[in-house]
C-alpha cells in the first residue's frame, strides 16, 4: 500500500512511496500531525541520484521493523533536496554545526515546531563504520523525546539560534578592488594542485566556477598567464581522467581519487551546464580543438540523455544501473575487442585497458596515450586519431545503449534549465559554422545550428510550462508544478535569457528578462543587501534562508548579482546596478578568505568593475553581420552586445536608443556606462575599439 508519496512530482520521493515508512512529503498536513500527536519529526532528505540514498533505502526503509518503529515514534517526512533548497540549506547547516560534516542523505531529528536536535547523514542499519545503527539511533532519540524533553529542547534552541546567525548574512566594511581580485588570482593559483590537478584533496570536485574566474582573468593582471595555465591545466586532466564519459560525453559528480580517474557517477545537469562554458572559453581563448571537442560532446549527452520532447532538461542519471554503481559505463577487456575487431589494439592502447581493468575488475576509460604518442606508435598522421578515436567511441556507445540504463531524474528544475540554457545559448553564439541576417527580422539568426534550435525550445518550455500562471515555479514533472520558487530559479532564467538574447536579438527574452527581475527584486529583496533565497510570500520556515556561498551551483545571491550587473548595461537602470552593488558587500571578506567558496561571485566582480563594453549595432544586410562577427570572434566576457535594424523598435534595450547609422550605413557603437566612442562602419575599426 503506497504512502502519502504517491502523489509527488519528484522521482526521488516517488521512489520510496511504496516504502513501508509512512513517509509524508513536506507540507502542512505532516507538520499539524507532528504537533497535534506531540511526536519529533524525522526528517530524510536526499535527490534521486544519490548513490548512499539508495543504499539507506534499501538497509532501513525496505526494512517492515524499521518502519513500524518509525511510524510509531516519529512523523516521517522526506524531501527532495532539488526541489526543496530552502530547507536543505536550513537544515544542512543544522546538521555541520552538529556533526562537523554533511552530505546526504541527510537524517535531521525536529521537535514539532522544526527545531532541530539531533543529525547525521547516512546510518547503517547495524553498527560500523564508527556509526551506531540506525535502529539504535531511532531508539535513544524516542527515549530521550519522552524521558529527556528538557535537554532536547535546549539542544534545539541552540541549534536555532546558531542558524539564523549563520543564515543572515552581514556586509563587510570594504568592498573587493581590483587589487583585491589580483591577490585572490594569485591564492588560488598558490593552492592549485600542479601534480594531478584541481584544488583539495580527495574526492576532488571539478570547480568550474573557480576555473571561469580565471579564464576571465586572463588577460588581467601579473598572474594572469599563470592562473589561465591553472585553468587550462584542470580542464584538460579532468577530460582525460575517468570523470569524463569518453564513449558518451558529460561528466559525473567528481573523483573519488586525486588523481581523476575513478568517478562518483552520477551526473548532474547542473555540473555539464557549467563545464560546457569552461571548456567553450578554454577553446576560445586557445583555439585548440580539444576544448570545442568536449563541449561538442557533452552538449550532444545533454540533448540525447536529458532532453525532455518538450524541451526541457532533466535533472540527472543515477551513479546505479541494476543496482550496481557505475556498471553502464565501465567495460571490460573482451567487450572491447568484440565490439572494435582490428581497431581494439589501437583503443587499448589509447586509454590503457588491461584484462583485470582499474576498477573492480573492470575499466573506467581514461586516456593513457596522447594524440601524437599514440599517431607515433601506430605509424598514424597525428591530425586522424582524433577521428580515430571517434568511430571507436560510436561502436561502443551504441553497445552501451544496448544495457539497462540508470536511472533519469525527469523532473525539470528552473534553475538548472536556465544554467543549461546559458551554455546552450552562448555555444550557439559563438560555434555555429554559418549565421546570415534575417532580411525582415533583421536579426542574426543561426538557421542551421542544432543549439540555437535546442536553446530557444528550453526558453519557450520554461516561460510557458514552468510560468503558465504568470508566476515562476520551480519545478515541473508531467505536466504538474510545485509551488515553491526560489531566487536562484529568478536568477539563472535571466542570464539564460540575457545569453539568448544575445543570438538572435529578439526582444521577447530581453523583455521577459526585465519582468523576471523586477518580480525577483519585489518579492526576494532584504532590505539589508541582496537578497533572500525565498520569497516573501513563501511558506513560514524555522528561519528565512539566505545562503551566499556558491557550492556545486553558483549562489542565488551570486546569481541575482551577475544578472542585475548586465541588465544595468543593458538597460541604464541605476536601481539594478545599486542593488548589485549592494549585494557584493555581502562577500567581500569572505571572497578573500575562501575564494574558490565564492568564485562566481568574483566573476560578478570582475563584471563590476570591468571595464564593461556595451556594443550596439544598427541596421541590418551583410555588413550588419560582419560587425556582429567581430563582436564574437573572441572571447570577451566583458562585453554586452544589442542589435537592431533602424529605428530600434518599441522596447529595445536602452543602449539602442538614439543611436543613428553613419551615412545610411549599419554602425557599431562602443560604449562605456553609456558614454560612447565615434560610431564605426568597418570591422578593423570596431575591433581596435574593443
Amino acid at each position: 500500500m503506497p504512502n502519502h508519496l504517491v502523489g509527488s512530482t519528484s522521482p526521488y520521493l516517488l521512489q520510496h512511496a511504496h516504502n513501508p515508512v509512512d513517509w509524508f512529503p513536506w507540507g502542512e498536513e505532516a507538520l499539524a500531525k507532528a504537533k497535534a500527536e506531540d511526536k519529533p519529526i524525522f526528517l530524510s532528505i536526499g535527490y534521486a541520484a544519490c548513490h548512499w540514498c539508495h543504499v539507506m533505502a534499501h538497509e532501513s526503509f525496505e526494512d517492515a521493523e524499521t518502519a513500524a518503529f518509525m511510524n510509531e515514534h516519529f512523523v516521517n517526512i522526506k524531501v527532495d533536496r532539488e526541489e526543496r533548497p530552502d530547507l536543505d540549506t536550513i537544515y544542512m547547516q543544522a546538521t555541520t554545526a552538529m556533526t562537523g560534516s554533511g552530505g546526504w542523505p541527510m537524517s535531521v531529528f525536529l521537535a514539532p515546531d522544526l527545531q532541530p536536535f539531533y543529525a547525521g547523514t547516512y546510518f547503517p542499519p547495524v553498527a560500523r563504520y564508527n556509526m551506531p545503527s540506525f535502529k539504535d539511533v531511532l531508539s535513544g532519540l524516542a527515549n530521550a523525546w519522552q524521558n529527556e524533553r528538557a535537554e532536547v529542547t535546549k539542544v534545539g534552541g541552540q541549534v536555532t539560534a546558531h542558524l539564523q546567525s549563520a543564515l543572515q548574512s552581514r556586509a563587510s566594511n570594504f568592498s573587493l578592488a581590483p587589487q583585491h581580485l589580483e591577490a585572490i588570482t594569485h591564492a588560488i593559483v598558490e593552492n592549485y594542485d600542479w601534480g594531478y590537478g584541481g584544488w583539495g584533496p580527495a574526492p576532488k570536485f571539478p570547480q568550474p566556477m573557480t576555473i571561469e574566474f580565471l579564464l576571465r582573468r586572463s588577460k588581467q593582471g601579473d598572474s594572469a598567464p599563470t592562473g589561465t595555465k591553472a585553468a587550462l591545466h584542470a580542464l584538460q586532466v579532468m577530460a582525460r581522467g575517468g570523470m569524463y564519459d569518453v564513449v558518451g560525453g558529460g561528466f559525473s559528480r567528481y573523483s573519488t581519487d586525486n588523481f581523476w580517474r575513478l568517478p562518483h557517477f552520477e551526473k548532474m545537469l547542473y555540473d555539464n551546464a557549467q563545464l560546457v562554458r569552461a571548456y567553450l572559453h578554454a577553446w576560445q581563448i586557445t583555439g585548440e580543438p580539444f576544448y570545442r571537442r568536449i563541449v561538442e560532446e557533452t552538449l550532444g549527452f545533454v540533448m540525447r540523455e536529458l532532453t525532455h520532447p518538450e524541451g526541457g532538461f532533466y535533472s540527472s542519471l543515477d551513479a546505479d544501473s541494476e543496482g550496481v554503481e557505475g556498471k553502464y559505463y565501465v567495460w571490460t577487456l573482451g567487450e572491447i575487442e568484440s565490439t572494435l575487431g582490428t581497431e581494439s589494439e589501437f583503443f587499448v592502447a589509447a586509454y590503457g585497458v588491461s584484462a583485470k581493468g582499474n576498477w573492480e575488475g573492470k575499466t573506467v576509460l581514461q586516456r593513457a596515450l596522447d594524440d601524437s604518442s599514440l599517431a607515433a606508435r601506430f605509424g598514424l598522421d597525428p591530425a586522424v586519431v582524433p577521428a580515430k578515436l571517434a568511430e571507436c567511441h560510436r561502436r561502443l556507445l551504441a553497445v552501451r545503449e544496448g544495457r539497462i540504463r540508470p536511472g533519469t531524474d525527469d523532473k525539470i528544475l528552473t534553475a538548472w534549465n536556465g544554467l543549461i540554457l546559458a551554455a546552450f545559448a552562448e555555444a550557439a553564439r559563438v560555434m555555429s559554422d554559418k549565421t546570415e541576417i534575417a532580411s525582415v527580422a533583421t536579426k542574426l539568426l543561426p538557421h542551421n545550428d542544432i543549439y540555437y534550435k535546442v536553446a530557444t525550445r528550453n526558453a519557450n518550455f520554461l516561460l510557458n510550462a514552468l510560468r503558465s500562471d504568470g508566476k515562476l515555479h520551480r519545478s515541473w514533472r508531467d505536466g504538474q508544478v510545485t509551488q515553491e520558487v526560489f531566487l536562484e530559479d529568478y536568477a539563472a532564467l535571466i542570464l539564460g535569457l540575457l545569453e539568448l538574447y544575445q543570438i538572435d536579438f529578439d526582444n521577447c527574452w530581453f523583455k521577459a528578462a526585465l519582468e523576471l527581475a523586477d518580480e525577483m527584486i519585489e518579492r526576494f529583496s532584504d532590505p539589508a543587501g541582496g537578497f533572500f533565497d525565498t520569497p516573501a510570500d513563501g511558506q513560514s520556515l524555522l528561519v528565512r534562508p539566505k545562503d551566499i556561498q556558491d557550492n556545486a551551483t553558483p549562489s542565488g545571491n551570486a546569481l541575482a548579482c551577475e544578472a542585475l550587473l548586465k541588465l544595468a548595461a543593458f538597460t541604464d537602470k541605476g536601481e539594478y546596478r545599486d542593488r548589485a552593488e549592494q549585494s557584493l558587500w555581502l562577500v567581500s571578506e569572505y571572497a578573500l578568505k575562501y575564494p574558490t567558496g565564492f568564485a562566481r561571485w568574483l566573476s560578478a566582480v570582475d563584471f563590476a568593475h570591468g571595464p564593461v563594453k556595451q556594443v550596439a549595432i544598427l541596421g541590418e544586410g551583410e555588413a550588419a553581420e560582419a560587425l556582429i562577427q567581430a563582436v564574437r570572434s573572441a572571447y570577451r566576457p566583458n562585453v554586452i552586445v544589442t542589435v537592431s535594424s533602424y529605428p530600434p523598435v518599441d522596447g529595445s534595450p536602452a543602449l539602442l536608443h538614439d543611436r543613428p547609422l553613419v551615412e545610411g550605413r549599419p554602425a557599431a557603437y562602443v560604449c562605456e556606462g553609456f558614454v560612447c566612442r565615434q560610431p564605426v562602419t568597418d570591422v578593423d575599426a570596431l575591433l581596435k575599439q574593443l
